[in-house]
């Protein structure tokens, strides 16, 4: 009777035990195994580039002989493309998904895309659909898209999903040979509207909502907020969109008067997309 093969022969290993047996194997000095004793196969996928010897004898040229189609899962860093056009959203991405290892770049050719209606009525709806209609053009990768803003509670959540055409709404637009002012309008509007109201009732928060998709699936979702105030008036040069009117009282600061590094800690970008690299690694 033949003996039943090894576990490790048979496929019912996790990726840490193979590699662990191929150290045992052939590193016995200690010497750690790394992506050049691999072929790529994938993104995602590693085919080991030897046969791990069985227990009955082979011929004495096995060894050069071509492994077989088994392949094995095996961690390796992640990309995934970015569906934005803001280079604000984009430094954020990047910088926090460093921290995971991460790399987030813009989705190619995203300027030749049209680009689809935002009609959704949350922030999650408009992230899950340009996320779903983005991915369509990069088969076989995640693609993220995001829908964030701001909700103030003297306006009743207002700008929310209309954030980035909050001065548009009002009428107030660039001419077509003029600089982007979109930012400085969308404040302007909002100190108009909040004009009057005092400090504590200009309670105010960020809202992000992130979503990963690929082939036109929506996979993981995350969202993250802060909590804060609107200023009467700007403060600071960092940042973008409301950054300079968006008050942190427990720093004392503005969000434009924060470093990258600390804004992406506790701003509502930086946690959305956290927790969505978090569910990404498990």
């Amino acid at each position: 009777m033949q003996p039943a093969p090894p576990a490790w022969e048979a496929g019912r290993l996790g990726d840490i035990e193979i590699a662990q047996v191929y150290q045992m194997k052939y590193f016995p000095d200690g010497r750690t195994l790394n992506k050049r004793h691999f072929r790529c196969q994938s993104i995602f996928t590693f085919a080991p580039a030897w046969h791990i010897p069985s227990t009955t004898a082979r011929p004495a040229d096995s060894l050069n002989r071509r492994p077989p189609a088994t392949r094995y899962t095996f961690p390796m860093a992640l990309n995934l493309f970015a569906a934005t056009t803001s280079q604000g959203k984009l430094r954020d991405f990047q910088t926090a998904a460093r921290e995971f290892s991460f790399t987030i770049e813009p989705l190619p050719r995203l300027d030749k895309i049209a680009v689809p209606e935002e009609n959704g009525a949350t922030f999650a709806a408009n992230a899950t659909l340009k996320a779903v209609y983005y991915s369509r053009f990069a088969p076989g990768q995640l693609v993220l898209a995001d829908d964030s803003g701001l909700e103030v509670d003297a306006l009743d959540g207002a700008p929310g999903v209309r954030s980035a055409r909050f001065a548009a709404d009002s009428g107030l637009v660039d001419s077509p040979d003029a600089n982007d002012n979109t930012d400085v309008w969308n404040n302007m509007v909002l100190l108009q509207r909040l004009a009057g109201v005092s400090p504590e009732k200009r309670a105010a928060r960020y809202r992000c909502v992130l979503v990963a998709a690929r082939d036109g699936e929506a996979l993981h979702t995350a969202e993250g907020t802060v909590e804060g105030l609107i200023l009467e008036a700007p403060r600071g040069t960092g940042g973008f969109g409301y950054d300079p009117l968006f008050y942190l009282p427990s720093l004392d600061r503005s969000m434009a008067e924060i470093d990258l590094e600390t804004k992406l800690s506790l701003s509502h970008r930086g946690r959305a997309i956290a927790a969505l690299l978090v569910m990404l690694q498990a």
